[in-house]
């Protein structure tokens, strides 16, 4: 432990990153500590009841979900996730040139059909 302590150096430019993690990580693992430690232990039927986004649920778990809930969540991951490329692009613009720009081009060429393709469908619609 030693050897290994003696060898941090606090010039490293890691050091802060590292320094940062150990204190989240100290402070979170605390925190959890303290509250278990120091908060009331009550526990009751109305504590462990099911709860979501504030209203009682009126219906068993096992209720129907339509597809097109599921099919529009998915097409928001895909796009979403698509459009993540554009910013490290922007970033690297001027480096990338025309090739990196009609590569781009092509790029949202083919979201933007697979989008004209979604809606045809209907599968935007929400009914």
């Amino acid at each position: 432990m030693a050897n290994f302590l003696s060898s941090i150096r606090f010039s490293d430019p890691y050091f802060s990153v590292l320094l940062m993690l150990v204190i989240g990580v100290g402070m979170s693992v605390a925190f959890v500590l303290l509250s278990q430690a120091l908060g009331p232990k009550r526990y009751d039927r109305v504590k462990y009841s099911v709860y979501e986004c504030g209203v009682d649920p009126l219906t068993t778990a096992s209720v129907r979900v339509s597809v097109k809930f599921y099919l529009l969540a998915i097409l928001f991951i895909l796009f979403d996730l698509e459009t993540a490329f554009l910013y490290p692009w922007a970033v690297l613009f001027r480096q990338l040139g025309w090739f990196g720009f009609l590569e781009m081009l092509v790029f949202l060429l083919i979201l933007l059909a697979g989008l004209i393709y979604a809606w045809k469908k209907g599968a935007l619609e929400w009914q």
